[in-house]
Parts: C-alpha cells; sequence; structure tokens
C-alpha cells in the first residue's frame, strides 16, 4: 500500500512539473500559418486575438488555457458562444474551474475517508485525474445542451429586431437608421452583435449591409441577410414597409412551424416514458399468475 502512495504521488508530482513547463515555456512560431502567410492562403485562427478584452483574472486563466490547449473549438461551439454573449476566455474559465473541482473532489473525499478509516489507498489519485478530463468536458457537453434553445431564441430576438426595424421605418428613419436604433432597444445577445457589426461599420465608414452579411454567416443566421437584402433596397428608393412586413410575417410562420414539429417531436419521445407505468403495473399481475402456475 505504501509503495502505490508513494507511485501515485510521484506520477502527480511528475505530471505537474511536465504542466509548468508546457505553461512557461516559450511558444514554438506556427510553420503551418508562416507558411499560409507567405504563400497568400487565407491565414489560420489567431488564437491569441479570439479572446476578445480580458478583464478578470478568471478571463486571462481562461485565455492562458485556450492558447495551450489541444482541443480547438468547433464553428458550431464559436456560433453558440456568441449567440449567448460569452467570450472564449469566459468559457475556458469555467473549463478550468470545472478541472479543478473535478481534480479536488476526489482528494477531499479519498483523504477524508482514510482519515475515518485509517487507510489510505491510490484509488483518489487515480479518479482525480479522470475528474480532471470530467470537469474539462463538463462545459462543452452544458454548451451543447444549450444550442437548441439558445438558437430558439436567437429566432425569436431576430423576429423581434424585425419588428423594431419596420417600426423605425414607419417613423420615416432611414434603412441605416433603422437598423441603428433598433438593435438599441434591448440588451440580448443578438442585438448585442447586430450593434457591434453596425458600429464596425460606420467606424469603417460603410455601409452596413456587407457587415450584416458577415454577422448572418458568422451566426448562421440567413434570415439576418434576408434583412440586410431588403433594407439595401432603400438606396434605390423602393418602399420597405410592405416588404419587411410581408417578410416578417413569412419568418414567424417558418418558425412557428419549426416549433410545432420539435414539440410533436419531443411529445413522441415522452410516450414511452407514459407506456413504462403501465408495463410496469402488466409485469406485476404477470409475474404472480405464472408464480402461481409454476408453484401449484
Amino acid at each position: 500500500m505504501t509503495f502505490a502512495l508513494v507511485l501515485a504521488a510521484g506520477a502527480l508530482v511528475a505530471a505537474g512539473l511536465v504542466a509548468l513547463v508546457v505553461t512557461f515555456a516559450p511558444a514554438t512560431p506556427d510553420l503551418a500559418a508562416a507558411l499560409a502567410r507567405a504563400g497568400g492562403g487565407e491565414p489560420l485562427r489567431d488564437r491569441s486575438r479570439d479572446t476578445g478584452p480580458l478583464t478578470s483574472r478568471s478571463e486571462r486563466l481562461g485565455a492562458a488555457l485556450y492558447r495551450r490547449s489541444p482541443f480547438p473549438l468547433s464553428e458550431q461551439q464559436r456560433r453558440a458562444l456568441q449567440l449567448q454573449n460569452t467570450s472564449i476566455a469566459e468559457f475556458y474559465a469555467d473549463k478550468a474551474v470545472m478541472a479543478i473541482i473535478g481534480a479536488l473532489l476526489p482528494a477531499v473525499a479519498g483523504g477524508t475517508l482514510g482519515l475515518v478509516t485509517g487507510s489510505f489507498s491510490a484509488w483518489p489519485a487515480a479518479v482525480s485525474l479522470l475528474g480532471v478530463v470530467i470537469g474539462f468536458f463538463t462545459p462543452d457537453l452544458m454548451l451543447r445542451r444549450r444550442t437548441i434553445a439558445v438558437c430558439a431564441g436567437a429566432m425569436e430576438a431576430l423576429l423581434l429586431y424585425l419588428d423594431l426595424v419596420t417600426l423605425e421605418r414607419l417613423t420615416n428613419a432611414s434603412a441605416p437608421q433603422a437598423l441603428a436604433n433598433a438593435a438599441r432597444l434591448s440588451e440580448t445577445p443578438l442585438f448585442v452583435q447586430i450593434r457591434l457589426a453596425l458600429e464596425r461599420a460606420r467606424l469603417e465608414q460603410q455601409a452596413p449591409y456587407a457587415e450584416l452579411r458577415r454577422l448572418a454567416a458568422q451566426l448562421d443566421l440567413p434570415e439576418l441577410s434576408d434583412v440586410a437584402d431588403v433594407m439595401q433596397l432603400d438606396e434605390t428608393g423602393a418602399a420597405l414597409s410592405g416588404t419587411l412586413r410581408a417578410r416578417v410575417r413569412e419568418l414567424r410562420d417558418a418558425h412557428l412551424t419549426a416549433e410545432q414539429i420539435l414539440a410533436g417531436a419531443e411529445a413522441e419521445g415522452m410516450t414511452i416514458y407514459m407506456t413504462l407505468p403501465a408495463m410496469i403495473f402488466g409485469l406485476i399481475f404477470l409475474v404472480a399468475a405464472m408464480l402461481k402456475i409454476f408453484l401449484v
């Protein structure tokens, strides 16, 4: 038992030393990114710029973990984080906190159990390593579970934004003014992203429509690109109020149909839970009858 404890302690110390070396060692230049820039191809994503402004220690810890993590974020995860107005640094800070909790809980439980029983074992060390892995990937699972609800909320926010843009147009506001004024009326994540895109276009002294299309592609919201196409008709002198109302009606009907289909699928999935009590009672009566037959 003592040999196992010594072996587990040595493994943990070695893993800590390796983690310290990896954390504080100077980063090696990315040859693939350098060749892509030299060849004129599309440059790879720079992780140091994805994290955005860091305002707290936890975000700085998350940014450091993100830059050194061997598991990059997928585009779907990036869209979900952006729709929730959650920074990558904050997301990886949650990963770090959950990993630390996953490492400490088995160690504390094992130490407490050892003090109570008077015998220590090496299993808390192995469980701590497993807890680190589970804690690191727990935010990914939670984000995946929230993705459907986040997408539905983004669509509802977009429909509300279209209604507000229509009202702004009815007050004789221009297309850029209507887009900007409507985006200032809420602090939901989609409104914040639209407001930032419009502000970026204003600072670049460009029309906001190209920036809205870029945001639509980034968030995988083609309906937002349709809004940009409709609002761009203002440059040709077309009346937009009727077109916006018709487009809002189409989008709302499509969203309602999708929600009804999703609700029907969830209701069908719940039928198995409704039949379980009947199956249990049927088995109870069947087992009683079979026991009576065989025991007679």
